[in-house]
């Protein structure tokens, strides 16, 4: 019988950027991500775009999902595309919530930021979306 490839399961990096100290939302999209099957690093609160580059980097993490209700929604995504890009991190999707007007994640998707989704979308919706990202996206 032939080598088969080990599949793992998808590694998320959950992450919270700056000043914004309400997790509560993270923290439950995580624990749905975990009930998925998925293995979640929650970096906690006040992580710099550095902080979740590099953790994502030692992690090996198929994703980077970034809760953000506090408005700095323009520079916090900006700067960790840019870090991940820099890093060569061309297969690892960057993803995320919040408030986040539509007009700002059609730009930040232009920038290639992912699908951003709003307060009240279905866990299950973000769930399917990052399993087919990776499967279309990443290698194992």
């Amino acid at each position: 019988m032939p080598n088969q490839p080990h599949k793992r399961p998808i590694r998320i990096l959950v992450a919270k950027v700056g000043l914004d100290g309400h997790d509560r939302g993270a923290k439950v999209i995580a624990t749905s991500l975990r009930d998925a099957g998925m293995e979640v690093i929650y970096t906690g609160l006040r992580q710099t775009p550095q902080m979740v580059v590099d953790t994502a980097l030692q992690e090996d993490v198929d994703a980077i999902g970034v809760s953000i209700l506090s408005g700095a929604h323009m520079t916090v995504f900006p700067k960790i595309i840019k870090l991940m890009q820099e890093k060569k991190m061309n297969d690892v999707l960057l993803t995320g919530g919040g408030i986040i007007p539509a007009s700002d994640r059609v730009v930040l998707e232009e920038l290639g930021v992912g699908t951003l989704f709003p307060p009240g979308t279905p866990s299950t919706e973000i769930v399917e979306y990052i399993k087919q990202w990776v499967s279309l996206n990443r290698s194992f």
